[in-house]
């Protein structure tokens, strides 16, 4: 009988952590450019103008956030949303990656770990990002879509908090991972689900909850922001 020996991965979440972009700018840069330009400045102006309640929402819950958030796109074409990606990756997303991001990503493939990509973002957008930094797999929300128009609504299971780390679960145990040598990174205390998923966390740029319980517990601390991928202290 084969014995087929298991393997580590290394998981990514996005915003915050790899780029200091996020869904709402991506969302904005969809809104500017929209095709109509009497929609686009509807869309951006009701964007600018619920800021604060997305705010509200994602520091009650990133699920939550996800799902409100999300019907921004209700009306919007498949087929422009995923032609538009490339353009996006270079003027919104490229200029925010962390000068340290894509070195870790190179590393923890070096040392033999698979890579993957663990972001609430929609896929569509998620495909320039991949390719760049050579991800193996992704793992991302999708809009529903009905006769090419985004409905507003998500595929379930909505990636988020307990998702991801149910995601990660998921991968490992259908890939043959090894859970336990297994890294997370994230900045954020709502992907502590996630961290806790595996054996090896990291804490990458941290909010202020996130450190203090990545210090606590042991965990790796890092600071991609000025290229430095060396643990923090």
């Amino acid at each position: 009988m084969r014995i087929v020996q298991s393997s580590p991965i290394a998981f990514y979440d996005l915003d915050g952590t790899l780029c200091s972009g996020n869904v709402v700018q991506r969302y904005a840069f969809y809104a500017r450019n929209h095709p109509s330009k009497l929609r686009a400045i509807l869309r951006y102006s009701r964007l600018a103008a619920s800021v604060p309640v997305f705010l509200g929402l994602e520091l009650y819950s990133r699920r939550i956030f996800n799902e409100v958030f999300y019907r921004e796109y209700r009306g919007m074409k498949h087929e422009w949303l995923s032609g538009m990606a490339e353009e996006l990756f270079e003027r919104a997303v490229r200029p925010t990656i962390y000068a340290g991001a894509k070195a870790l990503v190179d590393a923890d493939k070096a040392q033999g770990f698979r890579t993957v990509l663990v972001t609430g973002e929609l896929d569509f957008a998620v495909g320039p990002i991949a390719r760049h930094f050579g991800f193996d797999k992704v793992i991302t929300n999708s809009l529903l879509y009905r006769h090419g128009s985004a409905t507003g609504r998500v595929k379930p299971p909505l990636i988020a908090e307990k998702e991801k780390a149910a995601a990660i679960r998921a991968m490992c145990d259908g890939s043959n991972g090894d859970l336990g040598c297994s890294k997370a990174y994230s900045d954020s205390i709502s992907d502590l689900y996630m961290l806790e998923a595996v054996g090896r966390p990291a804490a990458v740029n941290p909010d202020r909850r996130l450190k203090r319980l990545a210090l606590r517990r042991g965990w790796l601390v890092l600071d991609l922001k000025n290229g430095n991928t060396r643990p923090h202290l």
